[in-house]
């Protein structure tokens, strides 16, 4: 089959479906200090599935909180506004992030799975090595993978091409840019920038392969990469792609992180991953 050009999947991302409205919404109000939880409760008045998967998630051991969680209103007072909007955003997404991806080998939920399990290692990696000014973590680490719903389309109708490749000596991205031109990296990027999120999440995901090419690097890119090289090393997520990455020496070296930081965390990351993903009310046949 003829290999599609970089234009092609430039349309194909173009054509991407929009994040949903109240994602959205809530988007917008995420740089604003002056926020309210009425603003908030506005919007979710009008999506009760949401809400209710809010507060399940809220409520989840996970957090831990002391006592039960049964407004937007008390979430935003135990969790703080930061956290509310991205557990918001991370519940719009979940049908989506939870699609199959046959060109990568991922099964319904897989995709979802690794990326709840990047996301709660790069909030524990963060805490372990007391790295601040990463608010956006948890959310840049849940979509770093978005780029793989569209790119995953052209892999499949590729694989031959694809296992001609030397992928036991190089990394499956690079095999990426050698047939397309582009990454799901790079396309990841450009959906977050379609839709309209902050730019330290865009950069986070654009290089969360190649921390040591962002311009300059920073503790989240660095932290969105070692969480996703972590997770693949012990087994979440790894589909097609395989065991081919290893973390950055330089993005180790700028997060000052030490071998035993690492164990503690990979031994705590099942258990976080579990309990977080259990929370999120997923069906893998919706559509988004």
């Amino acid at each position: 089959m003829k290999r599609p050009s970089e234009e092609d999947i430039i349309s194909r991302i173009d054509a991407f479906p929009n994040i949903p409205s109240a994602a959205a919404k809530i988007l917008s109000l995420l740089d604003d200090p002056d926020t309210s939880a009425e603003q908030i409760g506005e919007i979710l008045r009008y999506d009760p599935g949401l809400t209710a998967n809010l507060l399940k998630l809220t409520n989840s051991s996970y957090f831990g909180l002391p006592s039960k969680v049964g407004s937007v209103n008390q979430a935003l007072v135990l969790l703080g506004w930061k956290k509310l909007a991205q557990l918001i955003l991370s519940a719009c997404t979940t049908a989506v992030m939870a699609k199959p991806v046959p060109g990568y080998d991922l099964q319904p939920g897989e995709l979802w799975r690794h990326s709840i399990a990047v996301s709660v290692v790069a909030e524990g990696l963060s805490r372990e090595l007391g790295v601040t000014g990463v608010d956006e973590i948890f959310t840049a680490a849940l979509l770093h993978d978005v780029g793989k719903l569209v790119l995953g389309d052209f892999i499949r109708d590729n694989t031959s091409s694809i296992d001609d490749e030397s992928l036991r000596e190089v990394s499956f991205e690079k095999v990426e840019q050698r047939l397309f031109g582009i990454d799901h990296a790079e396309i990841g990027a450009r959906i977050l920038s379609n839709w309209s999120f902050p730019e330290t999440i865009i950069t986070a995901v654009r290089w969360h392969h190649d921390p040591d090419a962002a311009d300059p690097p920073n503790n989240l890119i660095d932290v969105v990469h070692i969480a996703n090289v972590l997770c693949l090393m012990i087994g979440i997520g790894i589909g097609r792609e395989g065991l081919q990455y290893t973390p950055s020496e330089a993005a180790t070296r700028r997060l000052g992180l030490k071998g035993e930081q690492l164990e503690i965390v990979a031994a705590q990351a099942m258990g976080w991953v579990e309990e977080l993903s259990e929370s999120f009310s997923v069906h893998f046949e919706e559509e988004f």
